[in-house]
């Protein structure tokens, strides 16, 4: 640990590069992910290839960088696509690299990139078919759960026996899972009874079920208050810009242009087509709360956990 600990003081730039770098190739592989797990096809096989049908070279599979050398095309066919791709491969980088500056424990570290890339991962495969797939939710549960066990700094706790510090980490991931649950469970049953259909679907539930069992109880409560509030802003600028634009997209701005499947580079997307509406927005349309619910997190889990665990503490201390 010293050695790393020196060699870090000496090349300061070295580590955080090499994360950055990782986090590329794992957004590379989360865009395949988000097109193949909602359609039911295997992550691995088959290779990477273009919609044509040509296979991807590895020069023109470079994460971030392949779609701009490109300029958005693929080699063998000269089709469009998505600038969605780099777009994730880079939010993936930044954020492996802020957790590896954010938290001094590796292990802990590491724990938060997981988090990172299946919020990732669950926020566009919710934004392109409003589900949330059981492996970013009860897959992702038992994943806190069992890194809580085996990295006790996750949930802070430190003590001279490692069992006692994996048992009480262990004990705040689950209380994290049934508070975060449990909690946006009543807020869909009440919603329910009030709005008369369901406000809220169950992927909700086991997903921030699944950001407690990581973030604590506390960072479940944050979620849950945090996604209302980014849901609202993101509400209040969805009717300004209807009222604005009148629901018109940009001008030049393709809907949905696609060159390859099954790559990360050049990844096809799942993006179900919608019509345009050049009225006001309708307030019963349906929204998916996932993304919000996953800013939120990621909020709580790189910058707002300092203030919201000091805020819990002073409530603590007047009850």
């Amino acid at each position: 640990m010293s050695d790393y600990a020196a060699f870090s003081a000496a090349f300061p730039w070295f580590f955080p590069a090499v994360v950055f770098v990782l986090g590329a190739c794992v957004g590379s592989f989360l865009n395949v992910c988000i097109y193949r797990i909602p359609a039911g096809q295997s992550v691995v096989t088959p290779g990477s290839h273009c919609a044509c049908g040509a296979p991807i070279r590895w020069y023109d599979n470079i994460p971030v960088l392949s779609w701009f050398i490109l300029r958005g095309r693929a080699r063998c066919c000269g089709r469009r696509f998505s600038f969605r791709y780099p777009f994730v491969e880079l939010l993936t980088a930044l954020l492996f690299t802020a957790c590896w500056l954010a938290f001094p424990h590796p292990a802990k570290a590491l724990c938060g990139m997981l988090l990172c890339a299946a919020l990732i991962a669950a926020t566009f495969i919710d934004l392109d078919h409003m589900i949330i797939p059981d492996a970013f939710t009860l897959g992702l549960a038992v994943a806190g759960i069992a890194l809580s066990f085996a990295v006790p700094s996750l949930h802070g706790q430190q003590h001279e026996l490692f069992f006692v510090a994996s048992l009480r980490s262990g004990i705040d991931s689950v209380i994290g899972l049934l508070v975060g649950s449990g909690l946006v469970l009543w807020i869909a049953l009440l919603g329910e009874a009030v709005l008369k259909k369901e406000a809220m679907g169950f992927g909700d539930v086991k997903f921030v079920g699944a950001i407690g069992a990581f973030i604590g109880w506390q960072g479940a409560v944050f979620t849950v208050f945090g996604g209302a509030l980014i849901g609202t802003l993101w509400f209040a600028l969805a009717l300004l810009w209807h009222g604005l634009f009148g629901g018109r997209k940009p001008s030049g701005e393709p809907a949905s242009e696609t060159a390859a499947e099954g790559t990360p580079a050049v990844a096809q997307p799942n993006t179900p087509e919608a019509p345009e509406t050049d009225g006001p927005i309708r307030f019963g349309l349906e929204v998916p709360f996932g993304p919000m619910l996953a800013a939120a997190g990621l909020l709580h889990l790189l910058l707002a956990h300092r203030w919201v665990e000091a805020y819990f503490a002073q409530i603590s201390e007047l009850i």
